[in-house]
């Protein structure tokens, strides 16, 4: 794949995520960056490997301190 497909699926997993954050769906949109690192997984691409599972962590980090 070339760099600008990739950064294409990138992008779109991103906003697909982020709309499902805009809903307040965390599981959703955990599921949509799970996507995303494995698509970098896939493709080698271990930076954005580690960003989507950093969201991942931000997004459950953001889950849990709202249930308190």
């Amino acid at each position: 794949m070339d760099a600008a497909a990739k950064g294409e699926r990138y992008a779109r997993i991103f906003r697909k995520a982020g709309t499902f954050l805009g809903k307040s769906n965390i599981a959703r949109a955990v599921e949509a960056f799970k996507e995303g690192v494995d698509l970098a997984t896939a493709e080698g691409d271990a930076r954005m490997a580690e960003r989507f599972q950093a969201e991942i962590d931000r997004a459950q980090a953001g889950l849990e301190n709202s249930k308190k």
